[in-house]
């Protein structure tokens, strides 16, 4: 039996990843601050641990099979939407938290002799001068550099990024680096501060009367694209089954302004929705996935409509409420 640990089991991602690798056979212990939020785990053991601590995360790199894990997955970071991203409120903590795990990850896994590592950072990573247009952002893996992210977030992705190519370089940890667009879904936190625009909005148009207002964040012309958890986590296990080590985008190339999207799921919902645009953090004003070297490296992409998506996480969130 396969065995692999995922760091950050108890978050949106890291949840559904474990009942995947659990369908494929894995024997699978998840790691986390917290359980998960609406569902129990489906992992064999689930450890909650500190991975801030290095004892902590060095106990838990262990393989009940005493030998070293088949696979990591390591999700765990301090992370939220534009609400906490990009208001600068939480710079420090997120770069002190999120370095701190991943330094103590790398090292346990050069220790514990694990060859095989997941990285997941984020389209967050891109340069802020690539995506001032709205309309055609430049989000292609070769144009991060020269580095310029639009949050502290996005430079702790891109030295994690380089973090993680070292202990490929020096120690032959074979890593595999997914930038992240905007993963969106069922069970995805989707209220108190730290949830992403898709869920926001959700939650927004589901406490909605039929005729109604609903607030968005500056102009509401930004774009982003959003992908939904289950393609997400396809990708994932495709780039864990190739050979390709250098970052991939996993993310939508359908682009949506912050308006549209609102519109979009006031439609899903049936509602007659009045947009009110009121200032708050954005972030860039256009992003969304390039996913030219996914098809190559992978022979595989995305391909959802973001509707589709948009749907289920809608009636998931809409019921959640009205519970």
């Amino acid at each position: 039996m396969k065995t692999a640990l995922v760091l950050g089991a108890g978050g949106f991602i890291g949840s559904h990843l474990v009942t995947r690798l659990k369908s494929e056979g894995y024997w699978v212990r998840g790691v986390d601050i917290k359980y998960p939020d609406f569902s129990k785990s489906t992992a064999d053991d689930f450890v909650i641990a500190d991975l801030r601590d290095p004892l902590k995360t060095s106990v838990i790199m262990f393989s009940p099979y005493r030998y070293p894990f088949d696979e990591v997955y390591q999700l765990a970071a301090d992370m939220g939407g534009a609400g906490y991203i990009n208001t600068g409120y939480h710079d420090a903590d997120v770069v002190h938290n999120s370095m701190l795990i991943n330094l103590n990850v790398l090292n346990q896994a050069h220790r514990k002799n694990i060859r095989k590592i997941f990285y997941a950072s984020s389209a967050c990573v891109y340069n802020e001068h690539n995506q001032l247009d709205p309309e055609s952002p430049n989000c292609k893996e070769d144009s991060v550099y020269p580095a310029q992210p639009d949050s502290e977030y996005g430079w702790e992705k891109l030295f994690s990024e380089r973090l993680y190519a070292t202990y490929n370089r020096n120690y032959g940890l074979d890593i595999r680096v997914a930038r992240f667009h905007n993963i969106f879904g069922p069970e995805g936190t989707f209220d108190g501060g730290k949830e992403k625009a898709p869920a926001a909005i959700c939650r927004k148009v589901a406490k909605a009367q039929l005729v109604d207002e609903v607030e968005v964040w500056g102009d509401g012309l930004q774009t982003r694209s959003f992908l939904y958890i289950d393609e997400a986590i396809e990708g994932v296990r495709r780039l864990m089954n190739s050979d390709y080590i250098e970052p991939i985008n996993i993310g939508s190339e359908e682009i949506i302004s912050m308006n549209n999207l609102t519109k979009l799921v006031a439609d899903i919902a049936g509602k007659d929705i009045k947009i009110i645009n009121i200032p708050g953090p954005q972030g860039v004003r256009g992003r969304t996935s390039d996913n030219r070297l996914i098809r190559e490296k992978l022979g595989w992409a995305p391909s959802q409509l973001l509707s589709t998506g948009l749907t289920e996480t809608y009636k998931w969130i809409a019921n959640k409420i009205e519970s």
